[in-house]
């Protein structure tokens, strides 16, 4: 690592010490989100920053990453806390790397958690928040599985807490064999109302202990 990240690292984490709640927010921008569906998502995440700044406490703590994916995964946003995220422009071509993007999501959050280790900050278990209109295509399927199997094991030992979002469309019982946690079907493209639920869970997360299980609000945004 170079030494300028770490002296980077090492001013951020003085100035601002608080433990850290890091979020992978994974976006579907396929060519089938083309049009509305991305249209009402890229608005989503211009709420979520605007209800998630709200909360001191949580504008500190919670740290957002985006990582879209096509035909390429791409991080668009590293980590950042929120009161520093602007919400990126989205726009929506190709397939769906649906595997190589949770090994993406999952590679990202391991490099941050060393990060805070090496700086001695405290951090709470992180979330990835994927959302997808579709299934796997255009990937090998051994790339699916291993990263299946890898989420599975994160999973197990809480490493990591994932939740995927099924918009119209998307294939709900090829998301289920993915994911550990049950996948939420999105009603409509209600992208504003699950961005202002994400923001609220990550505050509730947020003011809680780092190691505290914490209850989230049911999503009235989808149905499960």
């Amino acid at each position: 690592m170079s030494e300028h990240i770490k002296l980077e690292d090492a001013v951020e984490f003085a100035e601002n010490p608080e433990p850290r709640c890091p979020c992978v927010l994974l976006l579907d921008t396929s060519g089938s989100m083309r049009g509305e569906p991305i249209e009402a998502l890229s608005k989503g995440l211009v709420a979520f920053k605007n209800d998630i700044t709200k909360d001191p406490l949580a504008s500190r703590r919670v740290e957002i990453a985006v990582v879209t994916f096509d035909n390429e995964v791409k991080v668009v946003q590293d980590f950042v806390t929120v009161d520093q995220f602007n919400p990126p422009e989205l726009s929506a071509q190709g397939q769906t790397f649906m595997g190589s993007a949770i090994h993406k999501a999952l590679d990202l959050i391991q490099a941050r958690k060393a990060r805070y280790r090496q700086n001695g900050v405290a951090y709470y278990r992180p979330w990835v928040f994927m959302i997808t209109d579709g299934e796997p295509q255009g990937e090998p399927e051994s790339v699916v599985q291993q990263a299946a199997q890898r989420l599975k094991a994160d999973e197990a030992a809480k490493r990591v807490a994932f939740f995927a979002v099924g918009v119209e469309g998307a294939d709900m019982a090829k998301l289920a064999e993915i994911v550990v946690r049950t996948p939420v079907k999105l009603i409509g493209l209600n992208f504003v109302e699950m961005f202002v639920w994400l923001s609220r869970s990550m505050e509730k997360v947020a003011q809680s202990k780092t190691d505290e299980q914490v209850a989230l609000p049911p999503p009235g945004w989808g149905t499960v």
